[in-house]
Order: structure tokens, then sequence, then C-alpha cells
């Protein structure tokens, strides 16, 4: 099975993930299909860029997401929402 999840790069207690698509069975570092954008959670929610549009197309052939990049992807489509309301 497919599964659209994070890899993590970057220094020891510096973290930086790539979203890839790779296959379920195999280890996050192994060889991936493609890679769909990056997060750094280190910076505000803003450092993050995924490509929602390839993420739904491989939904759509049957992969599935992992939380976290759920998550990502839900707030990738409304950024609005995060915003603080207006008095």
């Amino acid at each position: 099975m497919l599964k659209v999840r994070l890899r993590r790069m970057g220094n020891r207690n510096r973290p930086f993930y790539r979203v890839v698509i790779s296959d379920s069975r195999r280890a996050p570092t192994a060889a991936t299909l493609e890679e769909l954008g990056y997060y750094d959670p280190s910076k505000p929610s803003s450092a993050s860029r995924l490509d929602v549009d390839r993420i739904d197309e491989w939904v759509s052939k049957g992969a599935q997401l992992s939380p976290t990049v759920k998550r990502l992807v839900k707030q990738q489509r409304q950024p609005e929402a995060v915003a603080a309301p207006t008095a």
C-alpha cells in the first residue's frame, strides 16, 4: 500500500521533514516515488509547502495519508481559518 508520509531530514535537534509518497512496507528512509512538499516545525506554519493537487491525485489512486500529513493538508487548504479573528 502506498502512503503519503513524512521523511525526517535535518540535523540533530533541528528536524526538517519532506512529504513523500512511498510504500508503507518499507522504511521511511527508503526510496520514494515522489516528493510532494516539505514541513519545517521550527518555523511558523507558513514555512510548509505542500502540493495539494498531487496529494489528491495520489489519494484518488488509493494512497493513504498519515495522520500528521492529513493535519498539514487540512491547514494548507484553510489558511484563513487559522488566522486570528478580528475584533
